[in-house]
């Protein structure tokens, strides 16, 4: 068995890969899983760099999250526009942080 397979990947983070009527996979799920443990990565090494952040710079939460969600659209971003919401949600989901 591939240990690939061992991964649970969360409903919030599947839907980003889904079709409009959420009933099929738009990429493979082994896609899915790969693109799903790079995004979880990114938010758990982000959370000091986010915390520190916050602290030096007295901004809100509210303003690091999004500084850090127009750092992943830029151009070279390793994730996409959707993942990056996610990825930014998951952050804030971490660091119990309020990201409405």
């Amino acid at each position: 068995m591939d240990d690939s397979n061992q991964i649970e990947v969360p409903p919030s983070f599947v839907a980003l890969f889904a079709s409009p009527s959420g009933y099929k996979l738009l990429e493979p799920m082994s896609v899915v899983r790969q693109r799903y443990e790079l995004c979880e990565d990114l938010a758990q090494m982000l959370t000091e760099q986010a915390a520190t952040a916050r602290f030096k710079s007295d901004a809100s939460e509210r303003e690091v999250l999004e500084k850090m969600q127009a750092a992943f659209q830029q151009d070279g971003s390793p994730v996409q526009a959707n993942e990056a919401e996610w990825v930014v949600r998951r952050l804030a989901e971490l660091l119990n942080w309020s990201f409405d």
